[in-house]
């Protein structure tokens, strides 16, 4: 992708995430789903920002946007998230990325490599919903939904083509892989959760999303044992009595805040009384939960959060080693993008070629039915077919060429010369097309501006949706 000048139309990114502010500051800028309306319209009316996505998670808030010009797009956007942050300083927090590198930042992000936890699958599927949502609110125009799309293909190759979404690297995660290990799949077997907090619903998802097993539920507190036994299709226990099913369970699963045992080896050695099947126990609490001298009762098999820990360092090196290729993905992208980003700047020059070509077979028309009046309607049609196709495939070979000169080191000049060859002026590349909607800022004679000027102005033109019904065929050829 070429550099571009701050005067010139840019994709810009304004953001802050985990890495470079704390959870304080990204709660005061994050914007709820209800929110989201009301901020698309405020940006639809800045006349800086020409398109807009919004990508709010726990993590991360950024703005991805297309602008007028950088420096002013970063004002507007710097200014945006001040306001959010109240009186807190985000000055340090924000990051600023344009062109090429805010095009590999998205990618990034969809593909996760930018996440808290690397290789999680979670954030593709919010960009998703961040680029639907933006285009349903009108804010996103050809450039940035060509380039969601691409973003969203890439992330999606990235988890399909390599084992970087693969492997346990959550503890609770981690501990329902490790029952599944040992019993080779958990269809069936019988589970005892013990905490009922946020470890214990994730680990109740995770265990209900690896096969049918029959749970149980206890927390201190019933009513939070019964809420999330309803939402899994478990049993809840009170919590003097889970004791009494400890015999007929096949893994037990504890993560409460206790600050003692909830389980002693005197327990579990009277559930194992008579018991041949092995039970297994996996204790992610700190402090412990499970007393470790269960770990030498005969048929036990117990596991506390490191020996989970070595697991998940163990996977996420494993990741760490599929981001070269994953980087190879989304370097192939940029290039992909950047080529097309490149064709687009060459549309409107094509479209003057084009009409060019018709006028000069509509005076061709007008000549012959001047010159030969006796011709009927019917003459006239084939005439028009034929010369109409003599300038389809008179122009069919250079407009491809056009294209290829585009995606050139030496794009603009090339482009500029193929453009004196046609005789085609800078009025012409504009005239054929709507006017270009600048502001009172930028606006300028059309002979005043340099030609690689006017190619970078055409991304205006693009989100006022010139490209598409008035390019007739030459819309089909770009690749989407």
């Amino acid at each position: 992708m070429r550099e571009r000048s701050e005067d010139a139309v840019d994709i810009l990114v304004v953001g802050v995430s985990d890495k470079t502010c704390p959870v304080a500051l990204r709660e005061q800028v994050s914007v709820l789903e209800t929110e989201l309306g009301d901020i698309y319209t405020q940006l639809l009316q800045n006349h800086t920002l020409f398109e807009s996505v919004i990508l709010s998670t726990c993590n991360r808030t950024e703005i991805y946007a297309i602008v007028s010009s950088l420096h002013a797009g970063e004002d507007y956007l710097r200014s945006w998230f001040d306001t959010r942050a109240k009186k807190m300083n985000l000055s340090e927090s924000l990051y600023v990325y344009h062109g090429e590198k805010a095009v590999a930042h998205l990618m990034q992000v969809a593909c996760s490599l930018d996440s808290m936890v690397l290789g999680e699958t979670q954030i593709l599927g919010q960009v998703r919903q961040a680029y639907g949502t933006a285009k349903a609110a009108g804010s996103v125009g050809v450039l940035l939904d060509n380039l969601f799309r691409r973003a969203l293909q890439v992330g999606k190759r990235a988890q399909s083509e390599t084992t970087i979404g693969q492997n346990a690297v959550s503890i609770s995660y981690a501990a329902v892989q490790l029952a599944k290990k040992i019993f080779g799949n958990l269809n069936g077997q019988k589970v005892l959760l013990i905490g009922a907090g946020k470890n214990g619903y994730v680990t109740a998802q995770t265990l209900t999303s690896n096969g049918p097993v029959q749970m149980w539920v206890t927390n201190r507190t019933l009513s939070r044992s019964q809420t999330l036994a309803t939402e899994f299709g478990a049993q809840a226990v009170a919590w003097g009595e889970f004791q009494n099913i400890l015999s007929g369970v096949d893994i037990v699963l504890s993560s409460t805040a206790a600050k003692s045992f909830v389980l002693s080896s005197h327990q579990i050695a009277r559930a194992m009384h008579g018991r041949v099947k092995p039970m297994v126990l996996i204790d992610i609490a700190v402090p412990r939960d499970i007393d470790p001298g269960v770990g030498k009762l005969p048929n036990t098999y117990l596991y506390d959060i490191d020996d989970l820990r070595d697991v998940v360092e163990a996977n996420l090196t494993e990741r760490r080693r599929q981001t070269q290729a994953v980087q190879g993905m989304i370097n192939q992208a940029i290039r992909e993008f950047s080529d097309w980003l490149s064709e687009q700047e060459v549309i409107p020059l094509i479209t003057a070629v084009r009409e060019k070509g018709i006028q000069i077979q509509a005076s061709i028309m007008d000549s012959l039915h001047h010159k030969l009046p006796n011709l009927d309607e019917r003459e006239l049609r084939i005439i028009q077919k034929h010369t109409m196709s003599i300038v389809n495939q008179l122009l069919r070979d250079p407009i491809q060429n056009m294209k290829e000169l585009a995606v050139a080191s030496d794009g603009v000049e090339q482009v500029k010369l193929f453009a004196e060859l046609f005789g085609i002026s800078a009025d012409e590349i504009l005239n054929n097309n709507r006017k270009l909607q600048t502001h009172d800022e930028s606006q300028s004679d059309a002979r005043d501006l340099g030609f690689s000027d006017l190619v970078h102005q055409w991304s205006d033109v693009l989100r006022r949706d010139v490209v598409g019904p008035n390019l007739g065929g030459a819309a089909h050829s770009i690749p989407r």
